[in-house]
């Protein structure tokens, strides 16, 4: 078998979330968007998909002709080729793309022998705890624009069946954010609302300064929180050591800091947080994944997985080491984190009452993808 194609289709639908100026999504009004999925087609007919931030030119610059001609099954040495060439490619073989088309690929081996992706990987568990993970503070009445907002939502979460909830609070383009004692009081309206048995996290401003960053974290241990994550700039890997020092609240990461395993190891070795981290997408797929996840079974220590998807809930799935939350959301009071995009017949992630989300049995990724509608809205 070898790869006779690939190709992207990218496809409009109505959207209600938006993005500021930072990146960050929150509730808005309905407008018009674009997403996009990667097919990747065998001689035989079989193929592979994966939805993702790909376009026509990465594919018929990079992609195709890494990819055509080549055994599907042979995952790691195609992902050595991207990885390759990411260095002279100008920045269109970020890591999101690689991880785009190495899921891909996992995904046809899957649908082509009838299992799914984390049996391949090795499979250990069929189900994994999630965590609540919400949206960053708004200025949006009733939404997460203050403290108290905060503590209803959280609380609100818990009766769904969450066991956890994460924190993503004030961040710019916000004119008052960041602040320090603003997210200390969302986190203490949190703890209040739901009780001392909720495990909590933080993700709080990414660019606070040590003693900013020190001050959030004597805060969340009187708090009894679970984790503090990417308070600071995470190129400064120094900084990171000394908090982690300093500080008794577990640290997480990086999760942006890019570099993928190496520079997980470095952060390992130098104890520049006590627990590490990795998602698909961050990191260029699968295969660095479960590396980093070697890494840290390696070293004694967690690690947790960063962000909600088919490609992350099999990771989780293939996991024999401590790491216990898949990231669901992000959630807002004004989404419907339930209902499927267009692109789906159903999610990826349903929960239980009791908290706990399925890794997807149907072969390859697991991805129930509406194609009728995707063809039927290309661009």
């Amino acid at each position: 078998m070898r790869i006779a194609d690939v190709k992207v289709r990218v496809f409009n639908y109505s959207s209600t979330i938006v993005r500021d100026e930072e990146g960050h999504t929150h509730p808005g009004d309905d407008h018009d968007a674009q997403a996009a999925l990667l097919t990747i087609t065998a001689d035989d007919g079989s193929e592979g998909h994966c939805f993702g931030p790909v376009n026509t030119s990465a594919v018929d610059n990079f992609i195709r002709p890494i990819f055509k001609g080549h055994d599907p099954y042979d995952r790691e040495k195609l992902w050595q080729k991207l990885v390759h060439n990411q260095r002279g490619s100008g920045g269109a073989l970020n890591d999101r793309v690689i991880a785009t088309a190495e899921l891909a690929l996992w995904d046809l081996a899957g649908r082509k022998l009838g299992l799914p992706v984390y049996k391949l990987l090795g499979g250990y568990r069929d189900k994994v705890p999630a965590y609540g993970s919400t949206m960053c503070g708004d200025e949006l009445k009733g939404g997460l624009a203050t403290p108290e907002d905060y503590g209803r939502f959280a609380e609100w979460l818990v009766k769904q069946g969450y066991t956890a909830v994460k924190l993503h609070t004030w961040m710019p383009p916000i004119k008052w954010a960041p602040d320090p004692k603003m997210d200390v009081k969302a986190c203490a309206a949190v703890r209040e609302a739901v009780g001392p048995d909720v495990a909590l996290t933080l993700d709080c401003f990414h660019g606070y300064s040590r003693e900013d960053a020190y001050y959030i974290g004597r805060q969340l241990e009187e708090l009894n929180y679970y984790w503090l994550e990417e308070p600071m700039n995470e190129h400064s890997t120094s900084s990171y050591v000394w908090l982690t020092e300093q500080l008794d609240i577990p640290i997480l990461g990086p999760e942006s800091a890019e570099g993928r395993l190496q520079t997980r190891a470095e952060w390992i070795v130098r104890k520049a947080s006590d627990m590490t981290r990795t998602g698909v997408m961050d990191v260029g797929g699968i295969i660095p994944s479960m590396k980093i996840v070697h890494l840290a079974e390696a070293h004694g220590i967690a690690c947790e997985i960063h962000s909600p998807g088919a490609g992350n809930l099999h990771v989780l799935g293939a996991m024999g080491i401590p790491g216990k939350w898949y990231e669901r959301g992000l959630l807002h009071p004004f989404t419907d984190y339930e209902a499927p995009p267009p692109w789906l017949n159903s999610i990826i992630d349903p929960m239980d009452k009791q908290g706990n989300v399925p890794v997807p049995q149907r072969p390859g990724l697991g991805d129930d993808i509406n194609f009728d509608y995707i063809n039927d809205n290309l661009v």
